[in-house]
């Protein structure tokens, strides 16, 4: 594993370990209020459930409501979070279901075991140069035919490439955390460079306070 690669890791699972709990109480269930992500969820499940009974994995899955959704949806389902406190406090609240602590870059999970595999929000912390690892371990992980769905905070469309923030505090506790913010069309692009192939794509405008439009891909892996 490269330098970069561990700094990145490092510092986003320090970052979450730090505002685990004030990030759960802010966030119990962020699909509550939000119909299109609920049934682009469903949408999704519904996919899965229909190509075969393996398991979805559900990677970056903070407190677990969203696990813990498509469960509900009949969904053998499980977690993957890079934060220990966040899956910890993931199994606290929902016992039944199973959370691991692991990297995107590297999912501690047999090739071609997947019926699908859930990213929400939280390829945005993952520097562009590591985007093809991650794409390419999503792919490794999927049986042929199994669907991927990906939702994040979009690039300003005039912008020359990605967008980059850096917090060093949140929720009152100090931090090194960054976000990278894409177009649709980059992230397709990565998309199909890792051999997955692109099926819908979902742009929704700022709700309250958001202050950015939100996108969401669904692909698959070809059989």
């Amino acid at each position: 594993m490269t330098d970069s690669t561990t700094t990145f890791l490092t510092d986003t699972r320090a970052a979450y370990d730090a505002i685990a709990p004030a990030f759960a109480e802010a966030f119990p269930d962020i699909l509550t209020d939000l119909p299109l992500e609920r049934a682009l969820l469903s949408a999704f499940a519904e996919q899965v459930t229909a190509h075969g009974p393996e398991p979805v994995a559900d990677v970056g899955s903070g407190p677990g409501h969203v696990t813990a959704r498509l469960h509900s949806l009949g969904v053998p389902v499980f977690g993957i979070d890079i934060s220990p406190r966040m899956a910890a406090l993931a199994r606290e609240a929902h016992p039944d279901l199973r959370f691991h602590v692991g990297s995107m870059t590297a999912l501690d999970v047999p090739d071609a075991t997947l019926g699908g595999l859930l990213a929400l929000y939280s390829v945005i912390h993952v520097p562009d140069e590591h985007l093809p690892t991650v794409f390419a371990e999503f792919r490794r992980v999927l049986v042929p035919g199994g669907q991927l769905l990906l939702s994040f905070q979009m690039a300003d469309p005039a912008a020359d490439g990605t967008e980059h923030l850096h917090l060093s505090e949140r929720f009152g506790q100090e931090i090194a955390l960054d976000y990278y913010w894409r177009t649709p069309q980059a992230v397709a692009a990565e998309l199909t460079k890792a051999g997955l192939t692109l099926q819908a794509r979902v742009v929704r405008e700022p709700l309250g306070r958001e202050k950015r439009p939100r996108a969401f891909l669904l692909a698959r892996k070809p059989e």
